[in-house]
């Protein structure tokens, strides 16, 4: 039997009570060049309930992220085509949607250029569910598998749709900020340390460079100047960053005032 003979259908969705006919979002799309391997982890997040599509090069994972917006994407570095990088930015511009590299020793460099495009965590290679599976079930609630609708001030943060609200206002952010105005919301008014933040959002214990530094600085500009949200990123010396908010909302900003 030749390679291609043994693929599966590249736009196969298992897993889930709702099969391939299910009109929600999956869960995951996992784009693995490796075809015994995707296999492999794709039975394992079935059986864990996770509703997943498989494909095995970057560029049909752009076509699918399109097609059926899954809540996540796990792909497997070096990835054939369009490299994880390219696909991690472009995915971030057009159907943000947190994304995730699985790197073995061969793909150590392509993973750390994902990261600095957007990604959000590098996972092993061969994957292990049990690191995966807690990040793909981190926003979901116990009970009917949906993520929450956080509120702090005026900020609402829808999780499972991936939008953000300021006092009504869609606030338009990257994944990263997404990911960090999430964790710090989840933890509002208190100090939340660098190396939480760090690992939280980046899946690593440090970073070598300031992309925390001006990430927080970024997201505090969209918040504040952007969108005239009550709600400010502190910075407090030597400890890390705390969310908090003022009970007094600032003026709306005029139309021309909003970044594009």
């Amino acid at each position: 039997m030749t390679p291609d003979a043994q693929r599966p259908p590249e736009t196969a969705i298992t897993g889930g009570p709702g099969g391939p006919e299910d009109a929600q979002s999956p869960d995951l799309l996992l784009a693995e060049p490796d075809v015994q391997l995707a296999n492999a982890t794709i039975g394992r997040f079935a059986a864990a309930g996770v509703t997943a599509i498989v494909c095995h090069d970057g560029a049909e994972a752009l076509l699918q992220v399109g097609a059926h917006h899954p809540r996540a994407v796990l792909l497997g570095a070096p990835l054939p085509v369009v490299g994880a990088a390219a696909v991690t930015e472009l995915i971030s511009r057009l159907h943000p949607v947190p994304v995730m590299v699985g790197a073995g020793p061969d793909g150590t460099a392509e993973a750390t250029a994902a990261l600095a495009a957007g990604a959000v965590a590098v996972v092993a290679r061969p994957y292990r569910a049990e690191e995966i599976l807690p990040l793909l079930m981190g926003g979901r609630t116990a009970g009917d598998g949906s993520a929450p609708t956080l509120v702090v001030g005026d900020i609402e943060l829808d999780a499972a749709g991936f939008h953000v609200y300021v006092r009504g206002r869609t606030l338009q952010l990257p994944v990263r900020e997404f990911m960090l105005l999430r964790y710090l919301m989840e933890h509002a008014n208190r100090v939340v340390s660098r190396s939480e933040l760090t690992k939280a959002v980046w899946g690593v214990d440090a970073l070598e460079s300031n992309s925390l530094t001006v990430h927080i600085r970024r997201l505090r500009n969209r918040l504040r100047e952007d969108s005239g949200s009550c709600c400010t990123i502190d910075a407090i010396r030597g400890m890390g960053y705390r969310l908090e908010c003022s009970t007094r909302a600032r003026q709306a900003p005029t139309a021309d005032s909003v970044r594009p």
